[in-house]
């Protein structure tokens, strides 16, 4: 290294040999000083790594925000609030429609014991009504039913949440999107100016008062409330109130094209075909969890 007071270059040692000037200091300078510049960035690094995650949160903190207060308002004024909804509250009204196609498969995953229990009565209520049963069936189906509600189905038949529910959400979602096309193409038939992203979300703000009583669904079907079911039926059924609303909400504004009458038959067609290819995923799932408690030892022992 070169020493400082004289220039002089020398191979190692502590001391200039020319001048005798001590080398170990400038070693020690130089770095301090290399390590003084490299402190700054290593800092200024961490921060930023530090500040991502931070960065992501908030998103997601605005998010939920901005969809609670939207949800809230939905179930408040359903109306103006559909009639105000457009591209910007598309990521909300996504979300809407997601929640209610999860929400389905949730209550049937949660509920489906009480849902085959109370199949079986009213089954059993159809056929004494109509005198089907002999006295002796009657008394011996009561029992056979008493057990089952005594025993613990879940135990009997494992159901894979994954499997079920995000599969079954899969179609939903799928056959609602089909359902709000199919809303849109008619639409624009109806000479309807209006683009994808803003009749998505005017159609996804119409579903806010069926996702809250699908959700609400799903509560009552995890504390084994029966009335589960009723709630399951009217967040179902209330989709096809969302059509005509939707549609009517800018025909309002429009004149001429396709009647709104014409385009909710059809897309009522497009519905029925819709929920007709999701039942019947769903009660190819019924078969499989009534084959599955046939073959435990549970109901073997009780027949």
């Amino acid at each position: 290294m070169n020493c400082s007071n004289c220039s002089h270059f020398n191979d190692g040692g502590k001391f200039c040999v020319k001048c005798g000037h001590k080398l170990q200091e400038e070693v020690t300078v130089s770095q301090t000083a290399a390590a003084s510049e490299y402190q700054p960035q290593i800092q200024t690094e961490m921060a930023y790594e530090s500040q991502q995650p931070n960065q992501h949160v908030e998103q997601a903190r605005k998010i939920s925000k901005s969809f609670l207060n939207y949800f809230v308002e939905g179930i408040k004024n359903p109306t103006d609030t559909a009639r105000a909804a457009g591209e910007n509250q598309f990521v909300n009204a996504l979300i809407t429609v997601i929640l209610y196609a999860l929400s389905v498969p949730l209550i049937l995953y949660f509920g489906w014991s009480l849902l085959l229990i109370k199949s079986t009565e009213s089954l059993f209520n159809l056929m004494v009504a109509n005198d089907k049963m002999d006295v002796s069936d009657k008394e011996e189906f009561k029992v056979v039913l008493n057990m089952v509600k005594g025993m613990d189905m879940n135990k009997l038949v494992d159901l894979n949440f994954t499997d079920f529910v995000f599969k079954q959400a899969l179609f939903f979602f799928i056959g609602l999107a089909a359902i709000i096309g199919a809303t849109y193409l008619v639409a624009k038939f109806g000479k309807v100016e209006v683009s994808f992203k803003e009749f998505f979300s005017r159609f996804g703000t119409f579903l806010i008062v069926p996702t809250a009583l699908l959700l609400l669904g799903v509560v009552l079907a995890l504390l084994h409330v029966d009335i589960f079911s009723y709630l399951m039926s009217f967040g179902l059924l209330s989709i096809f109130f969302a059509i005509p609303f939707t549609l009517a909400s800018f025909k309002e504004t429009e004149t001429g094209g396709l009647d709104s009458v014409y385009s909710t038959l059809i897309v009522y067609v497009v519905v029925i075909l819709v929920f007709s290819f999701i039942s019947k995923g769903l009660i190819d799932e019924a078969k499989m969890i009534i084959s599955k408690l046939e073959e435990s030892k549970g109901l073997e022992d009780i027949f």
